[in-house]
């Protein structure tokens, strides 16, 4: 018999199709896909699709599926991957009588603030915060807390309309800029010190089974706030050590805190110079998409069909035995304008070619990516974790773009 499994995404981009792949190779499995875009592959993986307007809209969403049920039978999974669909697929499942993570959870997940009050409710260490919806109440929790702060959105991804405010002048500007009010309040956190990593987890049936560590060279958002910075992500082979069991503790303390019950999860988190950790937040999704395919690449596993076995049949497909390093370097040149030109690639590739993963390099023409992540990458990996730095430094230090 087979068992109807509904994806949603708002479209099938390079990185959402790995996951969709995944699930269309699992045995017993009629998959059906909700989309805002389809394309020729998502047609020929899934058994039908429905198209909507907006993939993010809990209307929408909700008649996609009673189609495609009332076509093809209930649904066994509702399911995604993108950080902004978690909450509504959680309330569409339970419209729909599904089993998955609940509204309850996804929300804890994705609404910064709860989430931090449900983590230090717990007992974990995380920033100290607070939602302000005027520039009185943020100079209140400044004066509290102190400088330097982070302001983001509430529910956010990764360090997009993320700042740093150094100072009162600087908090005031930035407040100026992002407008908060009753309806849309703007969340308020100390600045955490330290070195910044991820910690990446697989659960099945509310027990994580399956963990990774990585470490951020240097943090996203001072990555943002200095154009000349390109962002490294390293997974280094050997995890072992005071402060990654404190880390691996807490995260998952957070997964049992916040109710998770299949899938897979992003954690960032501080190492302070004193040896103690401190949270930064938990997504209750796959961590983005290199650093996704190097989890993988670092344990010896296939992720995304791990994934798929953990969100639709609720199991471990193997054990993780973290037997590699392995590298992201994102690229990205000083300046501002459109991609004029990229230099240094084929030196790079004689360098990196034993180990070379995957590359994508920059579009000539395109404009620049404002954001951490640049305008290409190349991710490496290795047996050894000092010969996996080596060598995404030589990417980095190579590879040289410049716009006009």
């Amino acid at each position: 018999m087979q068992r109807n499994v509904i994806f949603a995404a708002a479209a099938g981009t390079y990185d959402v199709m790995r996951f969709v792949r995944a699930l269309s190779r699992l045995e017993g499995v009629r998959l059906l896909g909700v989309f805002g875009r389809l394309d020729d592959e998502v047609r020929a993986l899934c058994h039908d699709v429905a198209r909507v307007d907006d993939a993010t809209s809990l209307d929408d969403l909700s008649e996609a599926v009673s189609l495609l049920t009332r076509k093809h039978g209930r649904a066994h999974r509702i399911v995604g991957i993108n950080e902004v669909l978690m909450v509504q697929l959680a309330q569409v499942r339970e419209r729909f009588g599904v089993p998955g993570t609940s509204v309850r959870a996804a929300t804890l997940f994705r609404e910064k603030a709860a989430m931090k009050d449900a983590l230090r409710a717990a007992g974990l260490p995380v920033a100290r915060h607070a939602l302000v919806a005027s520039e009185r109440e943020a100079f209140a929790f400044a004066e509290a807390v102190g400088f330097p702060l982070v302001l983001k959105p509430p529910a956010g991804v990764g360090a997009k309309s993320t700042y740093r405010a150094r100072s009162g002048d600087e908090l005031r500007a930035t407040l100026a800029l992002m407008r908060p009010s009753a309806s849309r309040p703007v969340l308020l956190e100390e600045m955490l010190r330290g070195t910044e990593h991820s910690f990446e987890t697989l659960t099945v049936g509310g027990v994580p089974r399956a963990f990774s560590f990585s470490n951020y060279l240097p943090g996203p958002l001072e990555v943002v706030e200095n154009p000349w910075m390109q962002w490294v992500c390293l997974l280094p082979r050997e995890t072992k050590g005071a402060v990654f069991e404190r880390a691996r503790v807490a995260g998952l303390a957070a997964i049992r805190a916040l109710g998770l019950d299949d899938g897979m999860t992003h954690m960032e988190w501080f190492a302070r110079p004193d040896g103690s950790i401190a949270i930064g937040e938990i997504a209750q999704r796959p961590p983005g998409p290199q650093l996704c395919q190097m989890t993988g690449l670092v344990n010896d596993v296939d992720i995304y069909r791990a994934w798929a076995r953990a969100v639709v049949e609720g199991v471990l497909d193997a054990p993780w035995h973290r037997t590699f390093a392995a590298a992201t370097a994102w690229l990205r040149g000083v300046g501002q304008g459109r991609v004029a030109s990229i230099r240094g690639v084929r030196e790079a590739y004689q360098v990196l070619a034993p180990h070379l993963v995957e590359a994508r390099l920059p579009t000539i023409g395109k404009q620049k990516n404002d954001g951490y992540e640049g305008d290409g990458y190349v991710v490496i990996n290795h047996h050894r974790t000092e010969e996996a730095t080596a060598l995404i430094r030589a990417a980095i230090e190579t590879i040289r773009i410049t716009y006009a």
